[in-house]
């Protein structure tokens, strides 16, 4: 782009409003360019933050600038993100808080000073540009250690995504279990319930995805058709980064449960990439997200399965179920870090759950035994796994021990 020029140490690739610095480590400037010895502005140091809850992750990404545009687009997008922002106005307060941001923004006003005495070398700093035509900032970019040069308005969604994630890791994250199941009509529905009921008594924040748009609907297995709530329909366009704790407000709720489904009228189609923003969402603002996948493996569901802690493929104990099952184990097992067997009873043939399990290749996680009126409790409307004795919901207890072990990690 113009104004960028060989000989800085740096390759720059300019798309969408931001100028990406892949530093060369052997390579350094000789000197640093000539700046005032500081900015325009205030010297004292203000902590401005933009509007997030007190449970936002204790990393906080800082700002040095004294511009007031700069500032008021940053707080702007960190609201957008969820994020908070420590504004610092003064070099030696941003030299103190410098090491341990998760992330360090610097306006085009703050980078002269900086860039004569540089600070530390660090990961994670991005320069905050207003004019592109400026020739010197790219070379003072490098000299602070920058990794990218981003320019507002252009930048902004790229930006977004940069401050959500610089502070994503610091947070409690929940665990992503899928439910898959080996044939239509295997039970992937209802042990996806039951998971949730299960997980509720132990206290666990709890969110239901139905990623399976020709399922009967998870809202339905629930008995929560009638609840008020955001369905997928509402969603399904949804791009970028959700956040979390709005998401939650927004669906249904049912007995403690957080439930994602499809309504019964509108055109089925769900994106990736909706998906993926969803997935993203939940596990911030949830200990447990259970997905209810569809066995036609495609980019939907291949998304989950990546995303996956687990993956549980429920197979009924019968031969043609285990032989249906294979492929869909194999293509699951390929894309999932780990994949684990529930097998379904009864067994008709008396089908034990080990070779069920063997012969796909994967291991056993539990096995399903048959409980006594669950169909009629599934017409009636009551969810799977209610009584905390039955064999259901033991083996939910049993599922729930190897993932999420110990109370929930977020206050109610």
């Amino acid at each position: 782009p113009s104004g960028c020029r060989a000989g800085f140490g740096a390759r720059a690739v300019h798309r969408q409003g931001v100028l990406n610095l892949v530093p060369n480590l052997r390579a350094r400037p000789r000197r640093a360019p000539a700046a005032p010895p500081g900015w325009p502005g205030p010297t004292d140091q203000r902590t401005l933050e933009s509007p997030v809850s007190e449970a936002t992750a204790p990393a906080r990404v800082l700002l040095v600038s004294a511009d007031e545009g700069v500032v008021d687009d940053v707080l702007r997008l960190a609201a957008a993100a969820d994020v908070a922002v420590d504004v610092v106005g003064e070099l030696s307060a941003a030299r103190r808080a410098w090491p341990a941001a998760a992330l360090v923004l610097v306006g085009h006003d703050a980078l002269p000073a900086l860039a004569l005495r540089p600070p530390p070398r660090r990961g994670e700093v991005v320069v905050v540009g207003a004019d592109l035509d400026d020739a010197t900032i790219w070379q003072r970019a490098v000299a602070v250690g920058a990794e990218h040069v981003v320019f507002p308005p252009d930048a902004d969604e790229w930006l977004v995504e940069r401050l959500a994630e610089a502070v994503a890791g610091a947070g409690a994250q929940g665990r992503l279990a899928v439910v898959l199941g080996g044939r239509g009509g295997a039970g992937s529905s209802t042990l996806t319930v039951a998971l949730g009921v299960a997980a509720s008594r132990r206290g666990l924040g709890t969110l239901l995805v139905d990623a399976d748009p020709l399922g009967g609907g998870l809202d339905l297995v629930l008995g929560a058709e009638e609840t008020p709530g955001l369905r997928w329909p509402e969603l399904a366009g949804a791009r970028g980064r959700i956040a979390g704790e709005s998401l939650a407000a927004a669906l249904p709720a049912f007995d403690g449960l957080t439930v994602l489904s499809w309504d019964r009228f509108s055109p089925l189609d769900l994106d990736p990439d909706a998906l993926s923003s969803v997935l993203a969402a939940g596990v911030r603002a949830h200990d447990l997200v259970v997905v209810d996948l569809a066995r036609w493996l495609g980019p939907i569901a291949e998304e989950a399965l990546a995303r996956a802690d687990v993956v549980w493929l429920v197979v009924p104990a019968e031969v043609r179920a285990a032989a249906a099952a294979a492929r869909v184990a194999q293509v699951a097992a390929s894309i999932a870090s780990r994949v684990e067997v529930v097998v379904r009873g009864p067994a008709p043939g008396g089908l034990p759950a080990e070779v069920v399990a063997d012969s796909l290749g994967l291991p056993l996680a539990g096995y399903m035994r048959a409980e006594p009126g669950l169909a009629a409790a599934l017409e009636r409307g009551e969810p799977p796994g209610r009584g905390a004795r039955g064999p259901l919901a033991r083996l939910c207890g049993h599922l729930l021990d190897s993932l999420v072990p110990g109370p929930s990690s977020r206050a109610a």
